[in-house]
């Protein structure tokens, strides 16, 4: 009987001390949004019982949230650019595709006649012009004007030509030697520059046939996969009906529709706090562009966040933005970390130790991420309470640390 009371004194002594101990222990980080005492091993170990700190504060200004739509950072709508009948389909939506590969072809038959005819038109235009060519060269080398003078009938030598028959033959009205080179020569040269005229025509009619069967397919002009397929293979499509959307999904961004009085509180590469509809999950967003027009209705201006790289989510999904309000007035907000935030159902709450040494469940009201490891408290608790930093599973109001160890 004796041993056991002195056992259970040494235990009883051995708690409060461990108790002093932890009241005695100085806060652990001091940072500037919260201080308090950390979880230490004599302490926990025994008695079950989480790190409690203490609430601090920190100075903000007011922010809005605002909802926003996930955008890829490069999205293409690819549309017919000609009536046809689809002949081939790359993949199905998610299907990765690299730059320059085929994603959708149009059938191209009636174009590759086309171009056999054009190539065949080419072709005798280009003997046409070889043939204009070459008399133009014998005009210019053996002029037919050299006759003009000669007498029907008569053979005579050039020499009697050049100073008998000439002036003869212009009295007789045979025409002027030099007027008759000069129009012959115009006339060749004409008809091959008729010639020439003709195979740029073809040439063009030939560019015109080629750029119908590139429009006759689909190249991916980036790295990425189809989000939205809207034909099948075999179906029969007209110019300007849309084919399918294609997207580069590594880089996201969130564009939102902010009021126009919020935009005073914005500037280019500014990072603010933002929340994916994925667990919720914040990230830091950064203001990739600013449209410089508000639209005339709404009077709210586009704006797109970039998001960091492999973030959870795709494009389409619900994103929160936080804009702060450069009008409203800088407050001091209690933060508390986000590890001692728990959640019942939808809506977040922390544990907070009371006066009489026991644990409350209080209900918050959650503003921006602070540091990315602290949440800002918009309502339920004050600065200077303390808090569970790390609450364990079960742990409900009136928890009391003997409690949890009798369990």
């Amino acid at each position: 009987m004796n041993k056991r009371l002195i056992i259970n004194s040494l235990v009883a002594l051995s708690l409060v001390a461990a108790a002093g101990t932890h009241a005695a222990t100085p806060g652990y980080g001091q940072s500037s949004y919260y201080s308090g005492t950390a979880p230490t091993n004599q302490f926990a170990a025994p008695l079950n019982q989480p790190g409690i700190i203490t609430v601090g504060a920190t100075r903000t200004g007011a922010t809005v949230i605002l909802g926003g739509t996930v955008v890829p950072y490069r999205e293409i709508s690819l549309s017919a650019q000609l009536p046809g009948r689809i002949e081939y389909l790359g993949g199905a939506e998610g299907d990765w595709f690299e730059k320059g590969d085929l994603l959708i072809a149009i059938d191209d038959d009636e174009l590759l006649a086309k171009r056999q005819q054009v190539m065949a038109d080419l072709d005798g235009q280009a003997a046409a012009l070889n043939d204009a060519h070459m008399q133009y060269n014998r005009e210019m080398w053996a002029p037919k004007s050299r006759d003009i003078n000669r007498m029907p009938g008569m053979g005579m030598p050039s020499m009697f030509d050049q100073f008998f028959t000439r002036n003869m033959g212009q009295a007789f009205g045979y025409g002027n030697p030099a007027l008759e080179r000069e129009a012959d020569l115009s006339a060749s040269g004409a008809r091959m520059d008729q010639a020439i005229s003709r195979q740029r025509g073809t040439m063009s009619r030939l560019q015109e046939v080629d750029a119908k069967l590139r429009d006759s397919r689909g190249i991916a002009p980036f790295s990425g996969v189809i989000v939205k397929k809207l034909v099948e293979l075999g179906g029969t499509v007209q110019p300007g009906q849309a084919l399918l959307k294609f997207a580069d999904i590594r880089d996201l961004q969130i564009k939102v529709e902010v009021p126009a009085r919020l935009m005073r509180g914005l500037r280019k590469d500014m990072v603010v706090p933002a929340i994916l509809d994925v667990g919720n999950e914040p990230v830091d967003a950064r203001v990739a562009q600013i449209f410089p027009m508000a639209d005339a209705q709404r009077h709210t201006v586009t704006v797109k966040f970039d998001l960091p790289k492999d973030v959870p989510g795709g494009p389409g999904m619900y994103a929160e933005v936080m804009i702060p309000d450069a009008d409203a007035p800088v407050q001091e907000l209690p933060v508390v970390p986000t590890s001692a935030v728990v959640w019942r159902g939808s809506l977040p709450g922390v544990f907070v130790l009371n006066p009489q040494n026991r644990t409350e469940l209080r209900l918050i009201r959650l503003g921006e991420s602070v540091n990315g490891n602290g949440m800002t408290v918009l309502s339920g608790i004050r600065v200077g309470e303390q808090i569970y930093t790390a609450p364990p599973p079960g742990m409900s109001s009136n928890w009391s640390p003997q409690a949890g160890q009798q369990r």
